[in-house]
């Protein structure tokens, strides 16, 4: 696995971020809460466990119940690269759930984010 600086943010930090970029598109911190849990199979309390936490990136992912059997069909362009095509299986991970967030502020369905 490579040593990427992002692997060692934590996950405490950039949370908020991904409720900020959806908030200001007048969607809400439940459906930022909605998307994370059906990526990585937490609940809602072990999400607020892992932020607590303040566990990094790595530890966030690893800990994860389950990733989504249906995070194959998320697919596009985050920060200028293809999530499908992504080799670090952590970083992959990390651009799902960004280009999931992203969805949502671009004002895409609950249903359509959440590949039902």
């Amino acid at each position: 696995m490579s040593d990427h600086k992002i692997f060692s943010m934590a996950f405490s930090k950039i949370y908020p971020l991904y409720v900020q970029k959806a908030e200001k598109k007048n969607r809400t911190e439940e459906e930022v809460i909605q998307i994370i849990c059906w990526l990585t199979g937490y609940s809602s309390d072990d999400l607020a466990n892992q932020i607590g936490a303040e566990s990094d990136l790595a530890t966030f992912f690893a800990e994860a119940p389950t990733l989504n059997p249906n995070v194959s069909l998320i697919k596009g362009v985050v920060c200028g690269v293809r999530v499908e095509e992504i080799e670090d299986p952590l970083m992959r991970k990390i651009r799902y759930l960004d280009k999931l967030i992203d969805e949502l502020a671009k004002g895409k369905s609950m249903e359509k984010i959440l590949r039902s």
